[in-house]
Formats: C-alpha cells, sequence, structure tokens
C-alpha cells in the first residue's frame, strides 16, 4: 500500500475543520505519537528506557502524550526542533538518517511520516486542544482466522474510534507485536506466516491494544475427521479445536500408561506392582474412573497438591520458621484433603491476620514485608496478573497503569508487625526469623507513590471507586476476589489445575492473565470455569472431569499428523518427573525410604513441609541435593516458575554415578535383597522389576534376554543392581508420557 493512497487529513486536522478552524495541524496525540510508536523510538531499547538515548527521554511507549510534548518543545527554536526551519530539525533529520543517528533510518524522508512530523513542526508543534476527541476503541479486522494452505497472508486492518463518533483507518499507524517468531508482520498490518502454527498479533495505537489469534495450517485435502465420541466437555471443546485444524487426535492410551499416568498426576506416586498390576488385570470398563475417584481419597493426593500450594504461598523456614511452617502446611494440607472450596482457601489466605503460630495463613505476610510485595503476590497467585511493570510505568501489556498499581497496592498498607521474639541464626540476615509473630492492621500508611510523595487513595484492581477508609481493606479485596462473577479468579484457578494435568495451560505462563496473552482454547476455559463455579470452586470434581475425558487419556505416541501440536491437546506432551516424584519413583522401587536432614521423620519428598536454610542448620543429605538438583522450588517467590524441569549434564551424573542413587541400589535391605534370593525364579525376578519401576511387565524381548543374567547366583546381586540403574535411568522411568 502506498502512503500516496492514504487520506492526507489527520483525525484533528478533520475535527478543527469542522469547528471551523484556519489550522490544520496533525495531531501530536493522534499522529505525531503514533508515529514514533510506529517507528520504535519510544522503546525501553531507545528513547523510551528509563535514561533514555542521546539526552532524549520520552515515555516508555508513548504513555504520557502530554510529558513527551513538553520534552520535544520544551526549546521550539533548538537543533532537535525547529519551528521556523522544520527540515533543520534533529527530530526529522535523524530518523530519515540525513545526519548521524545511532538508531539507524527509522523512515525515508519522502514517507508520510516524514511529512506527518515536518507539518505537525512547521504548525508550531502544538498540543491538541483540551476538548479535542479521544481514542475510545481500537477495532482489528479479522479479530481471528485460521489459514489453511496454500495461503500463508493474512491482510489486518485497523480502525480506530474517536470520542467524537469519527473513526479513521489506522492499519499505517498501528504497531504490530506478533507472540513468536512464526510471522512477519509488514507495516501495513500483513501477516506471513513462515510455517504452519498458531500465534497471536497484539495490534496497538495509542494506549489501546487489540490481540488476534491466527493459525495457519497445512493443506490436507484428504482430511477425515474420524476422532471417536467426545466423553465430557473437554474433549467436545478438545476436538472441536482439533477438527478447525485438521488434526486428529492420538488414540488412547494404554492401561499400563494410564495407571502410571494417573497415580503420578494425582497422588505424585508411582503405583506398587499389586496396584499396577491389579488394575491392568481389571476387567470393569469403568475401572478408569473408579481408579481418579480412589486415587483422590488418598492422604498421597493431599501431600502432592499441597506441595504446589506451598510453592506458591512461600512455604519456607528462613522467615517462617520451623513452627511457622509446620502450621502454615498443616493448614494447606487439611484444605487440601477436606477439599476445601478454593475461594474460602483464598479469602483465609489474602484476609488473614493474627498469631503466626495460632492462625496459619497469615504466615502468607510473614514472607511479605512490604506493601507492593503483597499486592504483587496476591495479585499472581490468585489473579494470574503480573503487576511489576506498571511499578515503574504503565504496563506495556495489559491495561494496568501506574495509577492502579499504587491504588491497589495501598489496599495492602497499614499492616503492623508484632515480633514477640526473634532468635536467628544468622545475624546479619534481616530476613530470617525464629519466633512467634503476630500481624495487626494500624493507621500508619508505610507506602508513598514515588510521583506524588504523599500515600495512595486505596482502590480494587482495576476499579474507579475508593476504599472507605474505616474498612478491612483486606476483607474488601477477598470479598470481591472471589466473587462468582469476577473475570479472573476462577479462571485462574482453573488454569492452575489444568496445567498441573495436561502439562502446559490453557493460558500459558498460567499467572500472566492478560488481553494480550489470550486462551489457546478460549471455549474450554469458560466451559471449565463453569463447571468449576458450579462444582463450589473445587479442586476434586474439576481434576476427576479432566482425567476421565478422553483428552486426558490419549496416548503420548503422536500421530504424523498430529507431531507438530504443543497447543491444542492432541496428544500429550512427554515430560520429565518433578523433583520429588522421581525421588519417591526411585525408592518405592526398591522399597526403601529416603533420608531427609531436615526432616528426619517424613516418609517420600512430596511431604515435606517447608524449605530449610540448608547447611548453616544441618548438613543436606544426597537426596536433600538430588531435590535441589532436579528443580525443587527455592519458595523465595510465589511464581510456579521457581520449580525448574529442565535437565543438565549434572543430573545425568547424578543418575548414572551419582552416590546417592548408588548407595540406594546397593544397600542390603532393599527389595533386591528378595529379588536375589536363589530360590526366587529368575523371570520372576525381572518381572518384579519391570512392574515396580515402569509399572509394566517386561516384552517377551526383554525377558529373554534378562533372564539368563539372573542365573548364576554368585553373580546375580550385582546383575539385578545393573538391570535396576538401568531401569532408572530409562526415559520411560523418568518421564510423564
Amino acid at each position: 500500500m502506498k502512503s500516496s493512497a492514504l487520506p492526507r487529513l489527520t483525525t484533528t486536522a478533520i475535527w478543527l475543520a469542522a469547528a471551523g478552524s484556519a489550522s490544520a495541524a496533525p495531531s501530536f496525540t493522534h499522529d505525531v505519537m503514533p508515529l514514533l510508536s510506529r517507528a520504535g523510538c519510544n522503546m525501553g531499547a531507545c528513547h523510551g528506557s528509563g535514561s533514555g538515548k542521546g539526552n532524549l527521554k520520552i515515555s516508555l511507549r508513548g504513555e504520557s502524550p502530554a510529558g513527551d510534548h513538553a520534552v520535544l518543545t520544551q526549546n521550539v527554536r533548538s537543533k532537535r526542533l525547529n519551528v521556523d526551519d522544520p527540515e533543520s530539525s534533529f527530530l526529522l533529520k535523524k530518523p530519515a538518517e540525513l545526519t548521524e543517528h545511532e538508531g539507524g533510518k527509522r523512515f525515508e524522508k519522502d514517507s508520510e511520516e516524514y511529512r506527518v512530523l515536518h507539518d505537525w513542526i512547521a504548525a508550531g508543534a502544538p498540543m491538541d486542544p483540551p476538548d479535542a476527541p479521544v481514542l475510545t476503541a481500537l477495532t482489528v479486522s479479522p479479530p481471528q482466522a485460521i489459514v489453511t494452505g496454500p495461503a500463508r497472508d493474512v491482510q489486518l486492518t485497523a480502525t480506530a474510534t474517536f470520542s467524537d463518533g469519527t473513526s479513521r483507518d489506522v492499519t499505517r499507524w498501528a504497531v504490530y507485536e506478533p507472540s513468536n517468531l512464526l510471522p512477519k508482520v509488514t507495516r501495513d498490518g500483513l501477516v506471513q506466516a513462515q510455517k504452519t502454527g498458531e500465534t497471536t498479533v497484539v495490534v496497538r495505537f495509542e494506549q489501546l491494544k487489540t490481540p488476534v489469534r491466527l493459525a495457519f495450517i497445512a493443506d490436507r485435502p484428504d482430511f477425515v475427521w474420524n476422532a471417536p465420541a467426545p466423553r465430557n466437555l473437554v474433549d467436545e471443546h478438545v476436538f472441536a479445536k482439533l477438527q478447525q485444524m485438521r488434526t486428529l487426535p492420538s488414540p488412547d492410551c494404554s492401561d499400563t500408561t494410564f495407571v502410571r499416568r494417573a497415580f503420578l498426576d494425582v497422588t505424585g506416586q508411582v503405583p506398587t506392582r499389586q496396584e499396577a498390576e491389579s488394575f491392568t488385570a481389571e476387567t470393569d470398563p469403568d475401572k478408569r474412573s473408579k481408579l481418579i475417584g480412589d486415587l483422590l481419597e488418598r492422604p498421597a493426593y493431599a501431600d502432592h497438591w499441597s506441595m504446589k500450594w506451598a510453592d506458591l504461598l512461600r512455604v519456607e523456614e528462613r522467615i517462617l520458621d520451623t513452627k511457622g511452617v509446620a502450621a502454615f502446611h498443616g493448614w494447606i494440607r487439611q484444605g487440601v484433603a477436606e477439599d476445601r472450596p478454593l475461594d474460602a482457601f483464598a479469602r483465609d489466605v489474602v484476609a488473614s491476620l493474627g498469631s503466626t503460630y495460632e492462625n496459619a495463613p497469615a504466615n502468607f505476610y510473614r514472607s511479605l514485608r512490604e506493601p507492593t510485595q503483597r499486592a504483587e503476590a496476591a495479585a499472581q497467585v490468585f489473579l494470574g496478573t503480573r503487576l511489576g511493570c506498571a511499578k515503574c510505568h504503565n504496563h506495556p501489556f495489559e491495561r494496568w497503569t501506574q495509577d492502579d498499581y499504587y491504588r491497589f497496592s495501598a489496599v495492602f498498607d497499614r499492616i503492623g508487625y508484632t515480633i514477640l521474639e526473634n532468635k536467628r541464626k544468622d545475624e546479619n540476615d534481616k530476613l530470617e526469623f525464629v519466633g512467634e509473630q503476630v500481624l495487626y492492621l494500624n493507621n500508619q500508611p508505610e507506602l508513598n507513590d514515588p510521583r506524588t510523595k504523599k500515600p495512595p487513595t486505596p482502590a480494587l484492581l482495576g476499579e474507579k471507586a475508593d476504599l472507605p477508609q474505616d474498612t478491612n481493606h483486606l476483607q474488601s479485596f477477598a470479598e470481591w476476589m472471589t466473587k462468582p462473577e469476577h473475570p479472573l479468579f476462577a479462571r485462574v484457578q482453573v488454569n492452575r489445575i489444568w496445567s498441573h494435568l495436561m502439562g502446559s495451560g490453557l493460558v500459558d505462563p498460567i499467572d500472566d492473565f492478560r488481553l494480550t496473552n489470550p486462551p489457546s482454547n478460549p471455549a474450554l476455559l469458560d466451559a471449565l470455569t463453569e463447571y468449576f463455579i458450579q462444582h463450589g470452586m473445587k479442586a476434586k470434581p474439576l481434576i476427576r472431569l479432566i482425567c476421565q475425558s478422553r483428552t486426558y487419556q490419549l496416548s503420548s505416541t503422536p500421530l504424523p499428523e498430529n507431531a507438530d501440536d504443543t497447543l491444542n491437546y492432541s496428544h500429550p506432551v512427554v515430560r520429565r518427573l518433578p523433583a520429588e516424584p522421581l525421588l519417591d519413583a526411585i525408592y518405592r522401587a526398591l522399597d526403601r525410604t529416603p533420608d531427609f536432614s531436615s526432616y528426619p521423620d517424613t516418609k517420600t519428598a512430596a511431604a515435606i513441609p517447608g524449605v530449610k536454610l540448608g547447611a548453616r542448620k544441618s548438613k543436606p543429605t544426597e537426596d536433600d541435593r538430588f531435590l535441589k538438583q532436579f528443580g525443587k522450588s527455592p519458595r523465595t517467590t510465589t511464581c510456579g516458575c521457581e520449580r525448574s524441569d529442565e535437565s543438565s549434564l549434572a543430573q545425568v551424573f547424578t543418575l548414572t554415578s551419582g552416590p546417592g542413587i548408588a548407595e540406594v541400589i546397593s544397600a542390603s535391605d532393599n527389595r533386591l535383597a528378595a529379588l536375589a534370593d536363589p530360590a526366587m525364579d529368575p523371570a520372576e525376578a525381572v518381572r518384579d522389576l519391570y512392574w515396580r519401576s515402569l509399572s509394566r511387565p517386561p516384552s517377551a524381548a526383554e525377558l529373554e534376554f534378562l533372564s539368563p543374567l539372573l542365573a548364576e547366583p554368585a553373580t546375580r546381586r550385582a546383575a539385578l543392581e545393573d538391570i535396576t540403574w538401568s531401569l532408572i535411568n530409562t526415559k520411560e522411568f523418568l518421564l510423564r508420557h
């Protein structure tokens, strides 16, 4: 599209002409500011950075038109901006690279950008009149699209609507930001896919943003949808999306795969041999549903899912101390075991004060000593909202402003701490606490807005109304946050549970809900949220629904047509076991109990209440080191991202030659002692190892190869250890399929 084809009159020029004004200068807000954004001048890598570039600092992404106008026009007859000789202005010459410019060429001299900026300077570089129209809406067409090959292009059209009822095509002036590297987007809004896949293009004009979800799929003229019938609402929505994407789901997984998967996902443990063998031999067609129901009532379920909440709520001993950890973890675990509604659970966490020993959820604020920390943590855990960017400037990817940030943070102000005692071990560590604390509300504001140097007025996130000063703001937030009609709370909890079971969230990252990060399957998220609310916001009914679905029970072996799918759940994405389930699986296979220096009475890694200070308290065992190396969360923030499932060379060495694993396998009183008995049939010994390690029997070929290795009594124990070591190091053992 050539610039000459675009309308010459700008928004403000049209408005002024209608008002009978002789002036027709481009609008600073609606023309010049979008131009600077389109050219990238106000990005963080350029003049929008905290310190600016080349002695020029303007607001990040153009969040402050009035401030930027003041900066740019502070001397209208300078080298930067010369209203008497516009073409000599560095504001024109540098981006057109008519003089040296570190940022390179941003537009050509004969471009529409140059003309608009030139005309604005020539008109005296005016600011828009106070009653000029303001932007009210940004509409992008198409709002979403599925494009089937060989086509790979989508033309986006952006329309801005203003407060006076006028609208304008701003396709040429909008900023296009793809969520991944799949497409390239031209300055005229043409999206060009480089390969098949899905992407979101965020279209930005001034401070409004509109996401467009696009999918580019291969041309499959012979595609026939022949998937099995859905079992429940999960399948209905997943299969509907897959059919749109011309992708078939993988077939159902085997019973041996399912029993191991269900045990790991619901309880964090692998099944015993008897449990796995009995399940696969059972002929009841409803046995999978019955197994899910049984697992949800086991103590291991409470241990496993309490661990997930303990990660988010920072249940660690440096700040909470041993007694505080025991109280908080015990309270969390009881709520999980009883399937306490998550809205009630959340209200207690964000509104509780009092003794950290007697009122366990008060420990949440014991580790968050500042109002902004409390606000950011509560928003991220319970509303899936990352507010941190709005602390210094308006959020670049969301609607939250600095005003929103500080007004919401003020909700969590005026919390006082009475430290009854502190027997810290490290006097240099001011965040280590050992002793009871009492939290209470006071009338002493701690927070000041750095822009005004005054305490901000409290308001709920995104709400315009002030909170009354004489009310309990924490209680107000708790009640507002957990209302069924709240747009985020229930959706965030649903998305978190879905992610734990399916390996990735419908919104990913799972705690980053925003307009510019839409769900991969919006209809499914809506349906699950409605189901969650209808069932009293309890976790167990939702877990049961998901696990009973055909989607959850698909084979992880991809079909040729769905091998590239990582978004639409056509097959489970294989992932490494988390640290605790992995360590527990090793010990369970060998009938051993792990050894934790900080929690010697704990029988499984998943049941560990907190995180100790480490070597300063007691020397870590090999099992402690294993958990840390394989990604156990240190619980220093309220972000689930602290838990790592990344693989490393150190993990390989630990599994193949680490002293901890070697000691477990060679222990004289482990399961191998019984299998080494000469009276034990070699084939039965091999079967026992396979059922305990991989939750399946050995194949005929595996049995034929391994059984002779156990025939000689003198070397039988060594052979058993070698086989066990080999099984523990297989992908089948280390990965969740």
